[in-house]
């Protein structure tokens, strides 16, 4: 079966989740994740859970564990924490949770960053994977980087990589 026959047998309405990593901003300061959240009921999907987390890997990992268990969600959308600073840390609060990793997500979103964005698209640390049967982006926490990947990648491909992650 080809691609356009998977994303035509696929989900339409999904149950949604979005974790903002931050130590700075709140539920109410949170611009990226409350546009995601819009973006995403535009889309048709269920927002199971949003919430805002410190940088701090337990913690993130906590939030991803849990929303995966209590909500069942297709898609969790991992917004922040993911540059260079030594209080980054979302990556690696992550990455060791994916028992399968969607690879090409990070060079891709990379590849879109820098004809955005030049050559600072180096410092893209996004990366993608499947946590239980939960499809988990994990992507910078800017709103320009957010609308970047979720009107691209995230939201074109959601129900077909869900698809496969609960197939």
């Amino acid at each position: 079966m080809g691609t356009q026959e998977h994303r035509k047998e696929s989900k339409k309405q999904l149950k949604v989740a979005i974790v903002s990593v931050s130590t700075t901003r709140t539920l109410d300061t949170d611009e990226s994740g409350a546009w995601i959240e819009k973006q995403a009921q535009k889309e048709g999907h269920e927002m199971v859970s949003r919430r805002v987390v410190p940088d701090e890997e337990g913690e993130i990992r906590k939030a991803i564990r849990d929303i995966a268990r209590d909500h069942d969600a297709d898609g969790i959308i991992v917004t922040g924490g993911t540059g260079i600073t030594a209080g980054d840390v979302t990556i690696e609060a992550v990455r060791p949770m994916f028992r399968k990793e969607l690879a090409a997500f990070g060079p891709i979103f990379a590849q879109l960053s820098f004809d955005e964005i030049d050559s600072a698209a180096i410092l893209s640390r996004a990366t993608a994977g499947i946590v239980s049967d939960s499809v988990v982006f994990v992507i910078p926490g800017s709103l320009a980087a957010c609308k970047l990947a979720c009107k691209n990648l995230i939201f074109p491909e959601l129900g077909h990589v869900s698809k496969h992650a609960r197939g």
